[in-house]
């Protein structure tokens, strides 16, 4: 899968995402290898988006190869599992890329 590709599932994951009443919340994502690229993705004010650039003031940072963060989507891979096994890194809060998996979630 392409950077946009997962771009684009990422946008439409967080789109279906209810953030009415969620604590603020800023994770960058890192992907790493063919296909990488960085995102983020910011609930703020009750509000959610994704957009392709590096943020500076967060709450945490991933980092991942782009095939693990699509299992991660799709459900496949475990996000405690993933962490754990080092396919997965986190810079900063872990309770805040936990709740981050859980939107990324289909």
């Amino acid at each position: 899968m392409t950077f946009d590709e997962i771009m684009a599932k990422v946008k439409a994951a967080a789109a279906s995402y209810d953030a009415t009443g969620k604590d603020f919340l800023a994770v960058q994502v890192n992907l790493t290898g063919k296909n990488g690229g960085v995102f983020y993705v910011e609930i703020k004010d009750g509000k959610i988006s994704a957009e392709p650039y590096d943020y500076r003031d967060r709450s945490c940072a991933v980092t991942l190869e782009p095939a693990n963060f699509v299992k991660l989507m799709d459900g496949k891979l475990d996000p405690v599992i993933a962490y754990t096994t080092g396919k997965l890194k986190v810079e900063g809060d872990l309770g805040k890329a936990l709740e981050f998996s859980k939107i990324i979630k289909k």
